[in-house]
């Protein structure tokens, strides 16, 4: 039955496996005996000229020839794959004094990075942060906020309307009239996030990044608002940056005024970013509307309050002197690396 044959070519194999060098060879090694065309796969052939007797007996001796080779290859394979990768690190060399490839860093936006500023330095006087969603509905955009269904910002010219009860936020003062009706006062918020407006040009964007500031209290006045922003602008700009209101009006506030601070990059001697002024506007402030306290549900004889706008885009272009919006969203990384 062959039994001569299977043992010889047991034997071959072994001394074969035995002399193999490489990892590669002791595979090849496999092959030849073990492989689809392998000396025991041509043997195996043999089987349908035996007996019905014999073939079981027959099969059973390869089976247990092969078993046996295979549990040497697996003894060898890992002995030599020791051997090499020992080799390997003995040979190779990585030399920790040579530089590294030069892979450029990312960083901070600078409109993030300024509004974080200007979280934290309100975060000194109390405040916190509340935000609110960016499709909003037109009664908390413009109705809760004083502001008619025939008033000019209202129009489609400057509003994204979605459908006729929902816009893209115009402004993020609706988180102040979310934040009334849901928490009870006194309040000290801040609100930041993006608002959208139909307009881009030079010194506007279509969508672009607010703070709106809320205090609500049972005493509240203009002079603590004027001291509120005189601090920020001081912590903002530089300490010898002063601080100016001009009378205005806001739908939502009254009294309402204009926020300048003296520019700090001339020292209000005047340049082209100030306009040869000295003063730069910064934002829209005021003594909450009663209103807008009676649309939160407040009620104007127990409550008082101030509220404050700035953009954070415009906030970024005085303090470092930019004076074209417009770079903030174009990505070029000249512009975007010098922050």
């Amino acid at each position: 039955m062959n039994k001569e044959k299977i043992e010889q070519i047991q034997k071959d194999a072994e001394e074969a496996l035995k002399k193999a060098q490489t990892s590669q060879q002791l595979y090849d090694t496999k092959v030849l005996f073990l492989g689809k065309n392998g000396s025991l796969s041509t043997l195996m052939k043999d089987m349908k000229n035996l007996s019905a007797e014999d073939r079981p007996k027959f099969g059973q001796w390869v089976n247990e020839t092969k078993s046996a080779l295979e549990s040497l290859y697996e003894t060898l394979e890992k002995k030599i794959k020791t051997k090499e990768l020992g080799e390997q690190l003995d040979n190779e060399r990585l030399d920790m004094t040579l530089p590294g490839p030069f892979k450029p860093l990312g960083a901070q936006h600078l409109v993030d990075k300024v509004m974080d500023e200007m979280i934290a330095i309100f975060a000194r006087l109390g405040f916190s942060v509340r935000v609110g969603p960016m499709i909003e509905k037109d009664y908390y955009n413009f109705e809760a906020l004083n502001i008619p269904k025939d008033h000019p910002a209202r129009d489609e010219q400057d509003t994204f309307y979605i459908d006729s009860e929902h816009v893209l936020r115009t402004q993020t003062s609706p988180i102040q009239i979310h934040t009334m009706k849901i928490e009870k006062p006194p309040l000290k918020i801040i609100g930041p996030g993006a608002v959208f407006r139909c307009d881009y040009d030079i010194s506007h964007l279509p969508m672009f990044h607010q703070i709106e500031g809320l205090y609500v209290d049972k005493k509240v006045s203009m002079a603590e608002l004027k001291g509120t922003m005189a601090y920020f602008n001081r912590e903002f700009f530089g300490a010898d940056v002063k601080t100016r209101f001009r009378p205005s009006f806001f739908p939502f506030t009254e009294p309402s005024a204009e926020v300048d601070a003296s520019c700090a990059l001339c020292s209000g001697k005047g340049c082209r970013m100030c306009k040869f002024s000295g003063w730069i506007e910064m934002g829209g402030c005021g003594l909450v509307h009663p209103n807008v306290l009676k649309a939160a549900g407040l009620s104007p004889e127990e409550w008082q309050g101030f509220a404050f706008g700035m953009g954070v885009e415009r906030m970024a272009t005085v303090k470092y002197g930019i004076e074209d919006i417009r770079l903030f969203i174009e990505n070029d990384v000249r512009f975007l690396g010098q922050f």
